[in-house]
Formats: C-alpha cells, sequence, structure tokens
C-alpha cells in the first residue's frame, strides 16, 4: 500500500502476504511466510497463565513434543518431519520452551548438524533465559530469538551476547500506549525487531475475551475486533518516533498463506500416486467404505483384475478399514459397483491426515 505516514517519516509498506511492515522483515518471518518452517512445540507447559492464549487442550499444560502435527517419540520423527515438508528452518515454540532447555538445546544441535548452518532456526520463550544458556544457544547455532515479554530486559540480555533477539506479542485493543511504552525502551537498545500479532480467538480463550469485551472482526474472521487498528496505529507512531523493524501478522496470514503454503509444500512430498492435490495443498481421493476386514483384500483384488487398475491406485488402509483409489476412478465405479460405498475424501497432508471433507458418492 501507499505510505500511511506524514513526509519524512519511514514508509509502512503492505507485503505480498498481507501483512504491514515498517523497515525489514524478521528472518524467520520470510521463511514462515512461504510455509518453509517446521514448527517444532518443545512443551504445552508454561509458568504464565495469559488470557489471550490460543493454545489448545491437548498440548497446554502437557509436557508433550510435536513436530508440526507427528508426536515426537524419537528425534528420527523431527527429521522425518523437516524432510517431508523440504523445511528451510524451524520455530522452537511452546508453552515456553525455555523450561525444557536441555530437550530445546539437543533439538537445535540435532537440526543444524543435520540440515547445517542455513536450516534458520528461531526461538520464542518468556524470557527465563540467564546470560549463561543465551550464550550456550548462540554457540548451539540459534539464528534468532522471540521474547514474549512486556521488557526490554530480556532482549537486552540476548542482544549482548550477540544474539539475533527482538519482541513478538498480540495487539490488545486498548493497550496502545503500553505497547508504544515498550517500543520506545526496545528502540534505545537497538532491538532487531518487533513482532505484532492480531489478537485471535480460539476455542480455549474465548470465554475469557469475551469477559473482556472482545468481539469478532467478522463473520468470516477469528480476528478480535480492534486489533488490526490499533496495530496501524502503533505503526504510524513506530515510524514517526523509532528505527524499529515493526512487521504486523494479521491472522488471515497463518491460515491463508502461512499454513497453506506449507501444506503445498508437504503435500508435493508426501501425496500417493492415488492422491491429487489440490490448489490448498490438500488432498483429494475416492474411498469404499465399510468393508470388514476379510474383504478388504479380496475386493482389491477383483476391482484390479475387473477394471484393469494398476495395483498402485488402489491401496488399503487396515486402521481405517477401507480401499483408497482416485478420485475419479471412484466416481465412475460407483453407479456399477452398487453394493459397495464409494466417498471422494479431502484430507490435509499432515501426520495425522486430518479428513476436511467427505462426500458419500
Amino acid at each position: 500500500m501507499k505510505s500511511t505516514t506524514e513526509k519524512g517519516d519511514r514508509r509502512i509498506v503492505r507485503t505480498s502476504a498481507n501483512s504491514l511492515l515498517l523497515g525489514k522483515m524478521p528472518p524467520g518471518c520470510r521463511l514462515c511466510v512461504k510455509g518453509a518452517k517446521m514448527v517444532l512445540f518443545v512443551t504445552g507447559l508454561c509458568r504464565r497463565h495469559c488470557f489471550y492464549c490460543p493454545l489448545s487442550e491437548k498440548r497446554a499444560g502437557k509436557d508433550l513434543a510435536y513436530a508440526n502435527e507427528r508426536p515426537i517419540k524419537s528425534v528420527k520423527d523431527i527429521l522425518d518431519e523437516a524432510r517431508s515438508m523440504d523445511a528451510l528452518g524451524t520455530g522452537i515454540t511452546g508453552g515456553d520452551p525455555s523450561l525444557r532447555f536441555k530437550r530445546v538445546l539437543a533439538y537445535l544441535r540435532l537440526l543444524k548438524a543435520e540440515f547445517g548452518r542455513d536450516h534458520h532456526v528461531h526461538m520464542y520463550c518468556c524470557g527465563e533465559l540467564t546470560s549463561s544458556q543465551l550464550i550456550q544457544l548462540k554457540r548451539g547455532g540459534l539464528d534468532e530469538i522471540r521474547f514474549h515479554n512486556w521488557s526490554a530486559e530480556p532482549v537486552k540480555l540476548a542482544l549482548n551476547v550477540g544474539l539475533y533477539a527482538g519482541v513478538e506479542i498480540p495487539v490488545i485493543p486498548g493497550d496502545y500506549q503500553r505497547i508504544v511504552s515498550l517500543l520506545a525502551e526496545l528502540d534505545k537498545i537497538n532491538c532487531k525487531f518487533v513482532n505484532l500479532n492480531e489478537l485471535e480467538f480460539s476455542d480455549t480463550n474465548l470465554v475469557q475475551l469475551r469477559a473482556r469485551g472482545f468481539r469478532l472482526k467478522s463473520d468470516t474472521s477469528m480476528a478480535a475486533r480492534g486489533s488490526e487498528t490499533e496495530a496501524i496505529r502503533v505503526l504510524k507512531w513506530a515510524a514517526k518516533n523509532t528505527k524499529l523493524n515493526v512487521h504486523y501478522c494479521p491472522s488471515v496470514l497463518k491460515d491463508s498463506v502461512q499454513l497453506r503454503n506449507r501444506l503445498k509444500r508437504k503435500a508435493k512430498n508426501v501425496a500417493r500416486p492415488h492422491e491429487a492435490i489440490t490448489p490448498d495443498g490438500l488432498l483429494v481421493k475416492g474411498a469404499i467404505l465399510n468393508l470388514p476386514h476379510n474383504r478388504l483384500v479380496p475386493v482389491r483384488l477383483r476391482l484390479m483384475r475387473d477394471y484393469r487398475i494398476p495395483r498402485d491406485l488402489i491401496v488399503i488402509d487396515p486402521k481405517k478399514k477401507r480401499i483408497e483409489l482416485p478420485w475419479f476412478l471412484a466416481k465412475k465405479l460407483a453407479p456399477v459397483e452398487k453394493d459397495l460405498t464409494f466417498a471422494l475424501i479431502e484430507a490435509y497432508p499432515t501426520y495425522d491426515g486430518l479428513e476436511t471433507t467427505l462426500i458419500p458418492l
């Protein structure tokens, strides 16, 4: 977009990902927008109880680790997930990863050893790290650290040991003065960047946000009304009064850009011959449902024989007790194989294979 500042001030621009940027975007954000970063969830533990925390009940308060949607049982799971999406970097998150520091350090060293120094790793934390720990992260190859904190002190500590350090906070409507006061302090210490996130509703923070008077921006968005307006106001202030790099990340960027790009990267690597990839990176296939276990193999063999279907285009999913095949074959066979139950399925290319659509034929 055009400059929203007065003549002589720094320009605020709208990026191709529909975010707003003053100065330079952090390297970690640039890779996230491309969908090229694996999300390494180290733990759901956290000493804070932020009313706006969007973490799911499945993860919040639990000492569990995931690589994207894949539960981590061994370091092999981390490497397999990174390879499955051709990850160019990793974002270490939680909870508060600093509460499992040894785990963070081990994962960081693993990623750098396996994928090299160019594999960009950033980490979120709540500012509980000591100088000694920050030095260990620096030596381990951490490329970027983001503090979820309302004080400049943790950032100053990280900058002093040579880390590329900044702050990432949600823009809570009504917090303008608190935010610009923090930015003024961060500017004094030459903080590398500030990320402002649009406040979002989730299943776990819905009650808390509503109790404080926050409402949805629209019927089609999970963002809080007024958050973006406040963010633009902060950006204009920062343009006039600081040298900071400030990036505003809207709610829609995470789903319509970041997640979509990550799914597309992964789909190209994990799609099987019978699965088609949609423009959004989802997998579409046909399925024959409700077959007893002892009929799966005979039905597959008969269909292969009767319709000359190559074996790699018709496969058995024993866990879901079904036969899978290309969507167009399912549509072709449904009218003639009346004793079988056909459906079209759309699913995420993720480890959990979340199915978004099932259409009976």
